[in-house]
């Protein structure tokens, strides 16, 4: 027999939850990402692809964007120091001040079906950044990036057209160079997105330490070649895991 709200309303025989008990999910769900983010933002970090402030991460949940804050050491955040915006950048959650590189992260949100983003001023990407216009085809594993990883023109951090240059060299990308700057990098989920930096990063190192060698150039791969690796890294590893 179905039951009936205290209003004499049928319920379908599913018990109402209490309000608080509703929202559990969305709480929960916002906390566990804000974890995660705080982490990704402390391997930055560790993994010396930040130093002190000077990257940011951020994880999409719905319509809000959770966000490192500006100027904050990634050591000394919280669960209380949660920083939220919708995607017109209006702020929804915390207090502190969200990241200067929020036009950034919104036009990432805004364009392409990303979920978490990673920016960073890794060394051996930033030295690429000012060198060359696009990062020379090393390795086969620029396939996972979408391809040849452009270098977007400098502008001021912070600013729509650092957001713009950002957002055109990253068509048909998921990464690309930031000149005189860093990189940025989005994906799926937090460790894609940061798994992405950190291949970046290494491609970098590994360019510029082959172009380094004294009367020797290194050995490129073709377009060719790194879109078939790309075509193959779609199925590499474990399904689900």
């Amino acid at each position: 027999m179905a039951e009936q709200r205290r209003d004499g309303r049928d319920t379908g025989g599913m018990r109402e939850q209490p309000q608080e008990r509703r929202e559990e999910g969305p709480r929960a769900e916002l906390a566990r990402a804000w974890d995660d983010l705080v982490a990704t933002a402390r391997r930055t970090v560790s993994d010396g692809l930040v130093v002190g402030t000077s990257g940011n991460v951020s994880v999409r949940v719905g319509d809000t964007v959770l966000v490192t804050p500006t100027g904050v050491p990634y050591e000394r955040l919280t669960p209380a120091d949660v920083v939220g915006v919708d995607l017109d950048g209006r702020q929804v959650l915390g207090s502190l001040v969200p990241t200067s590189e929020l036009p950034m992260h919104l036009t990432v949100y805004r364009t392409t079906d990303a979920r978490a983003v990673v920016h960073t001023h890794a060394v051996h990407a930033t030295a690429v950044s000012t060198l060359v216009p696009e990062l020379p085809l090393i390795h086969y594993m620029a396939g996972a990036l979408g391809g040849p990883v452009r270098v977007a023109p400098y502008a001021t951090y912070g600013t729509p057209q650092l957001a713009e240059n950002m957002r055109r060299a990253l068509e048909d990308r998921t990464a690309c160079l930031l000149q005189n700057h860093g990189t940025i990098a989005y994906g799926a989920t937090l460790p894609q997105a940061y798994d992405r930096t950190a291949q970046l990063e290494w491609m970098c190192r590994v360019w510029l330490t082959a172009s380094s060698i004294p009367g020797l150039t290194p050995t490129l791969l073709t377009g060719e070649q790194v879109a078939e690796a790309g075509e193959r890294l779609r199925g590499y590893g474990q399904p689900g895991r």
